[in-house]
């Protein structure tokens, strides 16, 4: 199936590591042209190599960490002069959290607002003047966490929702300008954050890492298992493409039936 991205230009965040790492590789097999964005020069190089290689595609690495406004401008005015203006703006970058609200200190609290809420702003507000008369799309990757919470981690939860609102305010804004934004919120993945968490807490447990990602699967989900990273992808490139031309300011589950919504 022809999606009819061939010739786009796409910059993801978060791009050189887990799902990031695998929207890049799936929307440079469909012809886009990307740009990741990673915070490790390195890292992000040998991703971009590597989603060229299994590709034949443009993909090129930059480095940024958008937790900080000055790297932002300084990202967009990099990926507008090396890929010209984008089309696709993935924002993925983010991280899990671990706290009580009652101890976390405020900078605590603004650092994951400015990597989880104000890098999308952000990025949309210098990206978007380059989108318009190009039918562009902006996806926000948020997570069940935005509407189910895990309780450990409160400020990821709370910003996680935030982005959500903002996704479908920005959607309200952006239509007139023929540029759609939506938001994934994705349940159990595969990522190496999930693997080096239960090699800490399977043999905690007396389990192998295996079994205690086994058995977190089986808890959650009527599935019974985690997503690949590579599943997500597909399900953003869908929502990147003209075949989805309909989905405007909505928020997608994709989580293997976790969500709770009778809780």
């Amino acid at each position: 199936m022809d999606l009819g991205l061939q010739g786009k230009n796409a910059l993801i965040t978060g791009g050189s590591i887990g799902i990031g790492e695998a929207i890049a590789l799936a929307l440079a097999q469909e012809g886009v042209r990307v740009g990741i964005c990673s915070r490790d020069l390195e890292r992000g190089e040998a991703s971009a190599a590597a989603a060229a290689a299994e590709s034949d595609g443009t993909v090129r690495a930059f480095q940024a960490d958008v937790s900080k406004e000055s790297d932002i401008n300084r990202l967009a005015s990099e990926v507008t002069e090396s890929l010209g203006s984008v089309d696709i703006l993935i924002n993925n970058a983010g991280t899990g959290s671990e706290e009580t609200i009652i101890d976390a200190p405020d900078a605590k609290w603004q650092y994951y607002w400015d990597l989880h809420v104000m890098a999308a702003v952000r990025l949309s507000r210098a990206l978007v003047p380059g989108m318009r008369g190009r039918d562009g799309v902006i996806i926000n990757n948020a997570s069940i966490c935005a509407r189910q919470p895990l309780y450990y981690e409160p400020i990821y939860n709370t910003t996680k929702a935030a982005l959500v609102m903002m996704t479908k305010c920005l959607a309200n804004e952006l239509i007139q300008d023929k540029i759609r934004v939506n938001s994934v919120n994705p349940g159990l993945v595969r990522t190496p954050d999930w693997e080096k968490t239960a090699a800490i807490l399977g043999p905690k447990e007396g389990i192998t890492a295996e079994a205690y990602l086994d058995r977190i699967a089986k808890e959650h989900t009527p599935i019974g298992r985690f997503a690949t990273p590579d599943e997500i992808a597909r399900f953003f490139v869908f929502l990147a493409s003209p075949a989805a031309s309909y989905s405007v300011g909505s928020t997608y589950y994709v989580d293997g039936g976790w969500l709770n919504v009778a809780g």
